[in-house]
């Protein structure tokens, strides 16, 4: 694979670790070039992101022996794949040897070694992720992905439905580079293919769907692709409660931090089911719980009552579920922007009585004592959160005293 010109920046050029790292490699004669995320950002001119991917032309085992005889830790993370990852200065940076398929599913390939860079680069989905770069940014691009990221293009390599059959995922992953790096319009062999396989998304795992959807959803502005999505049937079964992207763009609009959850949120219709959503996508317990609390009715989020509504509402969600609903309440009159600065700021009180001060005015423990602790609570409340332990220990006296 021959040279295409070179980096205008190197970013790593005084990275020790990185250093290091070529050292070992070169020293055992082990060929190492950076692909993929770092790659496409030092071409961009953007700061590196993510965590380095290196392509290296021999075995894991001979990797992984070269590391070692430099004292670098080294973890096999996926010899079956061709991948260990090298640990500097608590810094990990995953090697994966040259691979061809030997066999793919449209899930899971069967990989041979090689030491042949344009056939691994050929096995690769979009042009600009078979970027390589060498430690001094020689820079090599055979299928003319700096092109392709300069015009904010996402094209696949070769045949789309070939490369799609391979893999079912780059469906998914051709509409999440679209939102990170493409613009309108979207390559038309790529996007026709994507709509002629979007039926071969059902074979996918609701993990690497989760994970695809939230990596969209977390870009600065994924409307136009969701809505791509949904009218090429990309989200029929995965996400059949999607009902467009309205929401979407009020809630970016007034976000004053992405979310790719709450996000996630604003594409749904208002009777979707959270835990239905959350077991097919394999959302985290906490995730699937959040999403209830977003989705929900009620609480109506009042904004128009002012700073009193404002914290009696921040104290019943919290202040981070408060700033959800309200962000998503895009129509809900009032001045959100303070409402949110103060669910960002203020931090809700704790009740200053307790159950066991009731037993001290000579009550049972039983459900009594829980029905006027909440009482007291409400009544607390209502003044605002103005009352001290003192207030609050005469108002459960005097509801003690009325009580039958």
């Amino acid at each position: 694979m021959k040279p295409a010109g070179r980096l205008d920046v190197v970013p790593w050029a005084n990275d020790t670790a990185v250093r290091t790292l070529f050292d070992a490699l070169g020293g055992a004669g082990i060929a190492a070039r950076f692909v993929g995320g770092w790659v496409r950002d030092a071409v961009r001119g953007e700061p590196l992101t993510n965590e380095p991917d290196l392509a290296v032309d021999k075995p894991p085992e001979t990797v992984m022996l070269a590391l070692k005889a430099a004292r670098i830790k080294v973890v096999p993370t996926g010899l079956k794949h061709g991948t260990v990852t090298a640990v500097i200065a608590g810094a990990p940076y995953e090697l994966t040897t040259l691979r061809r398929d030997v066999e793919t599913d449209g899930r899971h390939a069967v990989v041979a070694f090689t030491d042949d860079w344009l056939e691994d680069a050929s096995r690769r989905d979009f042009t600009f992720n078979a970027l390589y770069a060498d430690l001094d940014g020689t820079l090599y691009d055979p299928f003319d992905g700096r092109t392709d990221l300069a015009q904010a293009r996402v094209r696949f390599i070769g045949d789309p439905d070939l490369r799609i059959a391979e893999d079912r995922l780059r469906i998914l992953r051709f509409f999440r580079f679209h939102t990170w790096f493409g613009r309108a319009p979207f390559d038309a062999a790529g996007f026709e293919a994507c709509r002629r396989n979007a039926g071969s998304l059902r074979g996918l795992s609701g993990e690497r769907v989760r994970k695809e959807l939230l990596r969209l959803l977390q870009a600065p502005a994924p409307a136009d692709t969701v809505a791509a999505m949904r009218e090429a049937a990309i989200l029929d079964h995965w996400l059949p409660e999607c009902d467009g992207t309205a929401r979407l763009r009020a809630l970016i609009a007034r976000e004053d931090r992405p979310d790719p959850l709450r996000r996630l949120a604003s594409i749904l219709a208002p009777d979707a089911d959270a835990t239905t959503i959350g077991k097919r996508l394999k959302l985290s317990t906490q995730e699937s719980l959040r999403l209830d609390v977003m989705l929900a009715a009620d609480p109506v989020i009042d904004v128009a009552g002012g700073p009193k509504a404002w914290r009696a509402q921040i104290y019943a969600l919290g202040g981070n579920l408060y700033a959800d609903r309200l962000l998503l309440a895009v129509d809900a009159p009032g001045d959100w922007r303070a409402a949110l600065a103060m669910a960002r700021a203020w931090t809700p009180p704790e009740l200053p009585v307790s159950g066991g001060d009731a037993l001290k005015l000579g009550l049972k423990p039983g459900p009594k004592v829980g029905a006027l602790i909440e009482a007291v609570e409400r009544w607390w409340i209502d003044g605002d959160f103005t009352a001290d332990r003192a207030g609050c220990l005469a108002e459960l006296e005097r509801l003690v005293r009325a009580a039958p």
